[in-house]
């Protein structure tokens, strides 16, 4: 029974969490369709796409659970199961509407009268674009998996006395692998807008992160060495140049980065032994 209610209590958060998300996205997205200023509006069709991600995550747990044997035997109340398809069921509706959101955006950029409007796009100019478009979502899906795992740790209360559930250890190392690679990827991300990496460099990377991203949670230990996924970018020494080359008004931002980039990846990869 404990551990029945203890699920219980796991789909009890992920269902407030469903519904959170629902009203966030709905709220973003009357504001995509209430704005007529083209910069408001690329900024909450980002915004949209980061919360459809996270409710994305909500549903692949949603997923799991309902192939699980406590709710295919009715280890837990009934209820359950028709609210997890309920909660399933609304987070696909959402995926639709960004669909539409997403496409009509992308009619409007590559109308006749856009095209018209619009010079040649320079192909260094498209690869670059590309590139950067893939590095933000790499960084706003590792967001959502940290933003994930917080939320499981929060459910995982230690009372005193007890001993610390291995799975905290697991998720609070996960989420120190991600802030590393955060960082790592938002510094390529200003090295590349610097023109100091090309994007053919950064896509040399692309199917190693990709990988990560996927499999991070399957194949633990195989991603424990943070810095083995970006051997191949000169990452110190065109930080340095970046810093020399950077506004004064950077140099504090990069100053922090480089302070988190020179912390030893064996950390990263280490449990965490803070208690929560």
């Amino acid at each position: 029974m404990g551990a029945s209610r203890k699920l219980q209590g796991e789909i009890d958060r992920v269902l407030k969490k469903v519904q959170e998300g629902v009203d966030v996205f709905d709220s973003i997205w009357n504001k995509v369709y209430d704005t007529d200023n083209a910069n408001q509006k690329e900024k909450f069709e980002a915004d949209l796409k980061k919360e459809i991600k996270k409710l994305q995550r909500y549903r692949d747990q949603i997923k799991t659970w309902i192939q699980s044997s406590e709710i295919k035997d009715k280890k837990v109340s009934a209820s359950y199961e028709q609210a997890l398809l309920d909660a399933r069921k609304q987070i696909e509706r959402e995926m639709e509407r960004f669909k539409v959101c997403e496409k009509e955006t992308k009619t409007k950029a590559f109308s006749k009268e856009g095209l018209g409007q619009q010079p040649k796009t320079d192909p260094k100019e498209k690869a670059k674009s590309e590139t950067r478009d893939w590095l933000n979502n790499v960084v706003s899906e590792l967001e959502s998996q940290v933003d994930y795992h917080e939320a499981e740790i929060e459910s995982l209360s230690v009372k005193k006395g007890k001993a610390r559930p291995p799975r905290l250890s697991h998720l609070e190392t996960s989420i120190t692998r991600h802030k590393a690679h955060i960082m790592k990827l938002e510094l390529i991300l200003r090295l590349l807008d610097n023109d100091q990496l090309s994007p053919e460099q950064v896509n040399d990377i692309r199917d190693f992160i990709d990988d990560y991203v996927e499999r991070n949670q399957d194949d633990f230990e195989e991603f424990s060495d943070v810095d083995e996924l970006y051997c191949s970018l000169p990452l110190d020494e065109l930080h340095e140049d970046l810093v020399t080359i950077a506004p004064p008004g950077l140099v504090k931002d990069i100053g922090v980065t480089s302070a988190v980039l020179s912390l030893k990846t064996s950390a990263a990869a280490s449990p965490a032994q803070a208690s929560v």
